[in-house]
């Protein structure tokens, strides 16, 4: 049930949010079957992404004059650990996940896990009291994410890149806990527009470090029609919307309302990802997926 502090526009936006960010992990999995690795993935995506949202702030600008281009000095700490927590670790991790655990997996350790790790530090940071409910809420989903690693790795045969991915991919939920909730206290500073354009361009320059270790940065040259569509997608519809949306969504209705909505998203990347690059999933994962699903309507329901 929708709380009645989100409106329709809210909702509208929420959904399409999800629609972008479940088949973003298909099309980061497509990507890397082309060839890409995950770092020259997520360096592709924010160095264009905050170029774009750069575009964006000047025009914003120009048209209005009293309109920020800058933030309080004092503020650029936050905007690092936004970045290096929000783009440059969360994706790595989530896109090294990805290859080596699957689309699927990664989508329901970082969006049925984030809702319950945010509900439970944005009622220690308000000073709330934990219910009982919520507490078990936090115990199915430990049972759970407990069952889709130990359970899909005994079910793929000891598969030890899903094994490895699936612990990589839990610092997903980590890392968008501390950037969600450090977030929203920044954009209840700053514009949406401001703090992302801060953001993505020091996100994406903080991973180049790491494409020229690994190399991948010379792939820039010769990536294809295909491959750069991808990126492209990523960086517009995944980051430029996708993010606007989700600060919009905090600023309005708040942290655990928004957050409450990730967990429709690993529906919309399963479907997807069965479509198009065939990954299954195993009963391991469906009773795992189903018990961290319990977990998050019992820590988020009003």
């Amino acid at each position: 049930m929708v709380s009645k502090s989100v409106g329709a526009l809210e909702t509208l936006l929420l959904v399409i949010l999800i629609l972008f960010w479940g088949s973003s992990f298909v099309v980061v999995k497509v990507a890397l079957e082309q060839g890409l690795t995950p770092v020259s993935i997520a360096t592709f995506r924010f160095l264009l992404a905050g170029g774009l949202f750069a575009l964006m702030l000047v025009l914003r600008r120009i048209r209005k004059s009293r309109n920020r281009a800058f933030i309080e000095i004092t503020d650029l700490p936050n905007m690092v650990l936004l970045a290096l927590s929000g783009v440059t670790f969360f994706f790595l991790a989530q896109y090294t996940g990805i290859k080596m655990a699957g689309a699927s997996i990664a989508a329901i350790f970082a969006c049925l896990l984030s809702p319950i790790f945010i509900a439970v530090s944005s009622a220690r940071v308000l000073k709330e009291r934990i219910s009982k409910r919520q507490v078990l809420g936090i115990g199915f989903a430990g049972v759970g994410t407990l069952v889709v690693i130990l359970g899909g790795s005994v079910s793929m045969q000891f598969d030890p890149d899903f094994f490895y991915g699936s612990l990589v991919l839990l610092a997903t939920p980590v890392l968008w806990n501390f950037y969600t909730i450090l977030g929203k206290r920044t954009v209840e500073k700053y514009d949406p527009i401001l703090a992302l354009t801060y953001i993505a361009v020091l996100g994406g320059l903080f991973l180049l470090p790491f494409s020229m270790a690994d190399n991948s940065i010379r792939l820039a040259l010769s990536l294809s029609l295909s491959s750069w569509s991808a990126i492209a997608y990523l960086a517009v519809a995944c980051t430029l919307v996708g993010y606007y949306i989700w600060f919009y969504a905090l600023k309005k209705v708040g942290a655990t309302v928004t957050s409450s909505f990730l967990f429709a998203e690993p529906l919309v990347t399963v479907l997807l990802a069965a479509l198009f690059v065939g990954e299954k999933v195993t009963m391991p994962i469906g009773i795992g997926g189903l018990l961290i699903f319990a977990g998050v309507y019992l820590v988020t329901r009003k």
